[in-house]
C-alpha cells in the first residue's frame, strides 16, 4: 500500500524534527520561501493535483483555497483536528507520529491563502498524546525558525496556535469550530456568508482537515502528477482508511483511491474468526451502512461508493460480521447523535430524541409497526431540514439500517423479544 503522510511511523523518534528533517522535511517550504515556487503557483499545483478534503467532504482543496477573498484584511488558516466521527482514527496518528507534516501543510496553506495565523483545533480526547507531541512540534518548527516573525530571513510571519476543545462532536462542523475559537458555544452558523468570506473573527478563513494538510508537502515536492496518478482509474491521490471491527487485524491503511474494498480486507488478515461479512459503514458512521456482498469488490472512491447508496466520508470503515444485531448498532449510533446534538435546530434537538427513544422501545421488545413507519419518517423529516450535517448524520444510518435489515427490525416487533447488548 502506498505510504505518504504516515512514512515515519516505523521510525524511533518519528515525531521528532531530526527525523522529519532526515527525510527532507520542509523542503517544499523552503522552495517556497526561496521562491523557487512562485506563490501564484501553489494553489495552482495542489488545483491539478486532485487532493479533495479528506475529513469527509471531499470538496477540492485547491479550489476552496481559491475561494477566499483576496483583500488585504487579516486571514486565517484553521486545522480541523477535531477527530470525533465514530470509527476514524486517522489524523489522531498522524498528529501523534507526524506532526511536522501536519505544520509544513499549515505554513504552506497559510501562505497560499495569505494567512498570517494558523489554528490547529484538536479534539478534546487528545489531550494526552497528540496535544503533547503537536505542541512540541510546534516548539522545535518555532527553534528551526520555520515559523515565527521573518521565517528564513525572508520577511514572512506566519504563527501557528495549538488550541484543544472540549470534547465535543458539533465543533468537527467548520463554522461551529470557529465560534469555539472565539471562545463562545461551538454552534454552527447559518451560510451564507462562508467561511472564506467571513470566517474567524468575521475575517476571510479556510478550514481544512489534519490529513488534507498532511499530504500538501508531497504534493508541493513531487508534484501535481505525481500524487494524481497514485490514485486508481479515474481516482486522484490516496486517502488514509480506519480499518474497525470485526476483523482479524484493524488497521490504518493509507492506500490508493480506488482501492478495492476486498484489498483492504485483505490487509487486515479478513473478518474476525472467518465468519461471514455482513454488513459496512465505509465513512464513519454518520454515512449509510451497506451489505458486506455490495461492497466487496467496489472501488473505494467517491463516485464509486455513491453508486451503491452510500459515502467514502471520512474513511471510517467499520466492518460487522454475520453474528451482528443490526437493531443494536443502529441503537448505539442513534444514542450518539442525540447526545451530541448542539440543539439549535427543533428537527434536529427533537428529531434525535425521537429516534433513539424509538429503538430503544423496539430493542425492549415494546415496539410495533408504527415504530418503523415512525422511524424512517422522522429521519426524513430530519434530513435536509438542519442548518448543518448533523441532523444528516442522525438520519442516514436510520434510514440505510431499515432499508438492508428491515427483517431483523421486524423480529423485535412480532416476537416481541428483548435483547441486551
Amino acid at each position: 500500500m502506498t505510504n505518504l503522510c504516515t512514512s515515519t511511523f516505523s521510525l524511533k523518534n518519528p515525531s521528532s524534527i531530526e527525523t522529519y528533517l532526515s527525510q527532507d522535511g520542509y523542503s517544499s517550504w523552503k522552495k517556497i520561501i526561496s521562491g523557487e515556487i512562485p506563490k501564484s503557483e501553489v494553489i495552482t499545483i495542489i488545483k491539478e493535483s486532485g487532493l479533495r478534503g479528506k475529513g469527509g467532504a471531499g470538496f477540492s482543496t485547491g479550489l476552496k483555497w481559491s475561494f477566499i477573498n483576496s483583500s488585504d484584511q487579516q486571514k486565517y488558516l484553521v486545522c480541523n483536528s477535531d477527530e470525533s466521527e465514530p470509527g476514524t482514527c486517522k489524523d489522531r496518528d498522524i498528529l501523534r507520529y507526524n506532526p511536522h507534516a501536519v505544520i509544513e501543510g499549515m505554513l504552506i496553506a497559510s501562505y497560499a491563502i495569505g494567512a498570517s495565523v494558523g489554528y490547529n483545533y484538536l479534539r478534546g480526547e487528545f489531550i494526552g498524546d497528540q496535544w503533547v507531541v503537536f505542541n512540541k512540534a510546534v516548539k522545535e518548527a518555532y527553534e528551526y525558525n520555520f515559523i515565527g516573525k521573518n521565517i528564513l530571513k525572508s520577511n514572512l510571519c506566519i504563527e501557528i496556535v495549538p488550541l484543544i476543545g472540549a470534547g465535543a462532536y458539533i465543533v468537527g462542523e467548520e463554522t461551529a469550530m470557529l465560534e469555539s475559537i472565539e471562545g463562545k458555544r461551538g454552534m454552527p452558523r447559518i451560510k451564507p456568508p462562508f467561511p472564506a468570506v467571513q470566517g474567524l473573527y468575521g475575517k476571510p478563513t479556510i478550514i481544512n482537515n489534519t490529513e488534507t494538510l498532511a499530504t500538501v508537502p508531497y504534493i508541493i515536492k513531487n508534484g501535481s502528477e505525481w500524487y494524481k496518478n497514485l490514485g486508481v482509474n479515474d481516482s486522484d491521490g490516496v486517502k488514509m482508511f480506519c480499518m474497525s471491527g470485526h476483523l482479524n487485524k484493524p488497521s490504518v491503511i493509507e492506500a490508493p483511491l480506488g482501492v478495492l474494498f476486498s484489498k483492504l480486507l485483505d490487509e487486515c488478515k479478513g473478518v474476525l474468526d472467518d465468519k461471514k461479512l455482513k454488513a459496512v459503514i465505509p465513512g464513519g458512521s454518520s454515512v449509510p451502512v451497506v451489505k458486506g456482498e455490495d461492497i466487496m469488490e467496489t472501488p473505494m472512491d467517491y463516485e464509486s461508493l455513491m453508486k451503491i447508496g452510500t459515502m467514502l466520508g471520512s474513511g471510517g470503515i467499520i466492518v460487522m460480521d454475520e453474528s451482528t444485531c443490526m437493531v443494536s448498532v443502529l441503537e448505539r449510533i442513534s444514542r450518539f447523535y442525540y447526545a451530541e446534538s448542539c440543539g439549535q435546530c427543533t428537527p434536529c434537538r427533537e428529531g434525535t430524541g425521537w429516534l433513539y427513544k424509538t429503538l430503544v422501545k423496539i430493542r425492549s421488545g415494546n415496539g410495533d409497526q408504527s415504530d418503523l413507519d415512525l422511524l424512517n419518517k422522522v429521519a426524513t423529516q430530519i434530513e435536509g431540514h438542519c442548518i448543518c450535517a448533523l441532523g444528516d448524520a442522525a438520519a442516514m444510518p436510520v434510514i440505510s439500517f431499515l432499508k438492508h435489515f428491515w427483517t431483523e427490525f421486524e423480529y423485535y416487533v412480532d416476537k416481541k423479544q428483548s435483547m441486551v447488548i
